[in-house]
């Protein structure tokens, strides 16, 4: 971490960026380090790029910058395991680049890596790097333990997923002694409109459960018109089939206008082997991919089918 800080401080201009379709680690981590960094460091300009995500601008919304102001900036890019996934390609223009990140480290970019995978969240580790390197004027403020701490609720399913460890538990109880109203972020994170229940109850309604405890459920644009719900609002709905005793993976596909986005999750079987297999990655309970064919999706469902199946064998 102290190579990290030290480049910090070398430059006046940082930029930073996470990955596309963000969630709340993406912008909790991303929008938490400038946070940190602006506040330790009132003379820099610090921005966060990247398309906005409409049911996050409750959390940070981004900032609009000129070609011209890569020139000699830092890029920092959270949250993001390989560049094909990085919002807003002009990162490519800085003059130097760190990754931070908790996913595998498949991708080994940036000039600087600094990636985790026992880790939570990208916002625990940037909470993690406040801590190791405040002796150096880092300096953490109210907005920016809200948005670390929206992160880190967020990729740990409200402390619940096996990635919940005690330093992150430990980390959150500091988070809350700083000043923000934890019940209106806890609201905007997972309030849901009426379209989207819907949605769900429908879910819950056409799902089936193999013998080996493996579900499918597949989001159409008919579905998705008929409900009213943008594929974006379906990030909502991946963990429904969570709670249903049996389950051992199950998988969502969300058709888009030029793919059908592959939500996979398990409660036991390693599944991110698979998200790579078809064009994705992401955690061993959690991970993402995509296909370009109806006819594909059976073939994630054909292997997913045999991985639970090799698993429950094991068990």
């Amino acid at each position: 971490m102290q190579d990290i800080i030290d480049v910090i401080k070398q430059y006046h201009t940082i930029i930073i960026h996470r990955h596309v379709r963000p969630d709340p680690d993406a912008i909790g981590s991303q929008v938490g380090l400038k946070e940190i960094i602006q506040y330790s460091f009132p003379d820099k300009q610090v921005f966060a790029v990247g398309e906005e995500e409409p049911t996050l601008t409750f959390l940070a919304k981004m900032d609009v910058i000129k070609d011209e102001q890569y020139k000699d900036a830092l890029v920092i890019v959270c949250d993001t395991a390989n560049t094909a996934r990085i919002s807003d390609e002009r990162f490519q223009y800085a003059a130097k680049w760190i990754k931070i990140d908790h996913h595998p480290n498949v991708d080994e970019y940036g000039d600087i890596q600094w990636v985790d995978t026992t880790a939570s969240s990208t916002s625990e580790m940037i909470y993690e790097f406040y801590l190791q390197t405040k002796q150096y004027g880092l300096k953490c403020n109210d907005k920016a333990a809200r948005l670390l701490y929206a992160g880190i609720v967020g990729d740990t399913g409200r402390f619940l997923f096996p990635s919940t460890t005690k330093q992150t538990l430990k980390i959150a109880a500091e988070l809350v002694t700083f000043s923000f109203d934890r019940t209106a972020l806890y609201d905007g994170m997972y309030r849901m409109k009426d379209n989207i229940a819907r949605l769900k109850g429908y879910i819950l309604e056409q799902f089936s459960l193999s013998d080996n405890g493996m579900s499918a459920i597949k989001l159409t644009k008919a579905i998705l018109n008929r409900f009213e719900v943008q594929p974006s609002e379906t990030s909502q709905l991946v963990g429904v089939l969570g709670d249903i005793d049996g389950i051992l993976a199950w998988v969502t596909f969300i058709e888009e206008d030029d793919t059908i986005r592959v939500r996979l999750r398990s409660k036991g079987p390693v599944i991110n082997d698979l998200a790579a297999k078809y064009n994705g990655g992401g955690h061993p309970m959690a991970s993402g991919a995509s296909v370009s064919t109806w006819k594909e999706t059976e073939d994630v469902i054909a292997d997913l089918e045999q991985i639970c199946e090799q698993y429950q064998q094991k068990m």
